[in-house]
């Protein structure tokens, strides 16, 4: 599984964007899908996951209400949906994914900076 992220950018407090991955090669059907991100300083944490089959969806305390995670499987893509975006969210967000079952995500995409300015 190859990931791609993009959509990362400046925006001011308050703003949003649109975080994207591209996903390439075997078939998604049994893998869990995420959003990761590292602040600097900070160690990586989640910030959402869903199931590429099915319902299926998880987020962090510190973004639920705000970010959504969704998914288009006929693009094989996957986005996060970032709305009232706070100086804290700056990060380098990156896409991963594993098999469903399994703890640790196996395939990553090359991160994507987020910058929020207040």
């Amino acid at each position: 599984v190859q990931l791609q992220a993009s959509g990362g950018g400046l925006v001011q407090a308050g703003g949003s964007l649109r975080l994207s991955c591209a996903a390439s090669g075997r078939t998604l059907s049994y893998y869990v899908m995420g959003w990761f991100r590292q602040a600097p300083g900070k160690e990586r944490e989640i910030v959402a996951s869903i199931l590429w089959s099915g319902v299926g969806t998880h987020y962090a305390d510190s973004v639920k209400g705000r970010f959504t995670i969704s998914r288009d499987n006929a693009k094989k893509t996957m986005y996060l949906q970032m709305n009232s975006l706070k100086p804290e969210d700056t990060a380098v967000y990156y896409c991963a994914a594993k098999i469903r079952g399994r703890q640790n995500y196996d395939y990553w995409g090359q991160g994507t900076l987020v910058t929020v300015s207040s």
